[in-house]
């Protein structure tokens, strides 16, 4: 009888699963892009339903898979490659599945993939993405082809200084002014141990990170993708593992390996680094188009950039491409300040072009709720110079790109 009921109504969506029960989240999300014209079925059922030809052929198949699936995959897989065979969309929804499991879905010609619990407007988006690729194939191939994304390492001499703080708030101005344009940015957190950025945004440390970090063969788009997490669905997030891991856990073919895929997918990639050096930290820097460094004028920092400093020095590393920040710098009204940071640069030999204001107890307030300072403190000193270098950095970029154009 509910086989009839469907077929009485236009079905424009077919959600699937092996236990549709534990997809319950979906129905309303569901019913919000297609009212009463979906339907939802078992693997079997929808397998059978397929096979005599029931469907129409413009429908969307929203195959839903989870951990337990993994044990047996055989009749989800069959399911995908006759619906891919006869024409359908495949959208595939992964409750805690694998980055392997994923993979493998995936090279069997699914269109796009969610995670569940969904991020707001995951959906909604992807189908938007499907359709405007059916209507303007060769634009959308275009479009990928001219993506090159720009890497913005950020470092802290010392713990403290600011450096999440910055990557996070830089990463979130970047988002937001580019929102309007065909321009995408992602934050990657590196700090496989202590790394703060899910804290600073308020969002969970997937299970699929760890996948991806103790299965580095499986680094792939999609892995990497499933491992990712939308914030305010502007902002694209890799945070670090739910579980302490150590940073050579993963070695620089790899990083090198993700720096490309983010490249060919996002035009801005901010990547809050470790305070430890390891094996990888020369793939980001020599990849990186500017590397922020980050210090305050104390002993600390001062001590342990001239480490670092020896240290590029020594492997012949690209030390032009860092461009230091001196945080909670000294006011303009602070004249011995002024001198101090004078001197300070001095002794170190290094420029310290950009200096930071103290954002005082906003800065951490914000930190707490999980909200950057454009959220919670629009008018915060810090949040505002902030802003202006990520303006800054997007018009140089367009700059760059349009005289590479002409």
């Amino acid at each position: 009888m509910a086989l009839l009921k469907l077929m009485d109504r236009k079905m424009e969506a077919y959600a699937v699963a092996s236990k549709p029960e534990s997809f319950e989240l979906l129905s309303g999300e569901l019913h919000g892009l297609f009212g009463q014209n979906w339907g939802n079925m078992t693997v079997s059922a929808a397998g059978e339903m397929l096979g005599r030809g029931d469907m129409g052929g413009d429908e969307t198949l929203i195959v839903c898979v989870e951990a337990q699936d993994e044990q047996n995959l055989e009749p989800i897989d069959s399911f995908v490659r006759a619906g891919k065979k006869a024409g359908f969309t495949v959208v595939l929804i992964a409750k805690d599945v694998s980055p392997t499991a994923l993979h493998h879905l995936l090279q069997l010609g699914a269109d796009d993939f969610a995670p569940y619990p969904l991020p707001d407007h995951a959906l909604a988006n992807i189908f938007d993405q499907l359709r405007d690729k059916k209507n303007s194939a060769p634009a959308d191939s275009e479009r990928r082809k001219s993506r090159s994304g720009v890497i913005l390492p950020v470092y802290g001499a010392a713990g403290g200084v600011g450096a999440s703080t910055f990557a996070v708030n830089l990463a979130w101005e970047m988002a937001s002014q580019t929102r309007k344009d065909d321009m995408r940015v992602a934050l990657i957190d590196l700090d496989f141990q202590f790394g703060s950025v899910a804290t600073l945004l308020d969002i969970p440390r997937r299970e699929a990170v760890f996948d991806l970090l103790t299965e580095p063969d499986t680094l792939a788009s999609d892995t990497l993708a499933q491992a990712m997490t939308s914030y305010k669905s502007i902002l694209a997030v890799l945070t670090s593992p739910p579980e302490v891991m150590p940073l050579d856990i993963v070695d620089a073919e790899f990083i090198e390996r993700m720096l490309r895929i983010l490249q060919s997918r996002y035009d801005f990639i901010i990547i809050d680094l470790p305070k430890a050096l390891t094996d990888w930290s020369a793939s980001v820097l020599t990849n990186a188009e500017t590397y922020f460094s980050l210090l305050e004028l104390d002993m600390r920092s001062a001590q342990n950039l001239m480490r670092y400093l020896r240290v590029l020095r020594g492997e012949d590393l690209p030390g032009e491409k860092i461009q230091y920040i001196l945080n909670r710098a000294p006011g303009f009204a602070d004249l011995n300040g002024k001198t101090r940071v004078g001197r300070f640069s001095e002794s170190l030999g290094i420029d310290i072009n950009i200096l930071l204001p103290d954002g005082g107890k906003a800065v951490t307030q914000a930190g707490d709720q999980g909200e950057p300072l454009a959220n919670s403190a629009p008018k915060n000193p810090l949040r505002k110079e902030i802003k202006k270098i990520a303006g800054t950095i997007l018009n140089l970029t367009k700059e760059a790109r349009a005289a590479v154009v002409d």
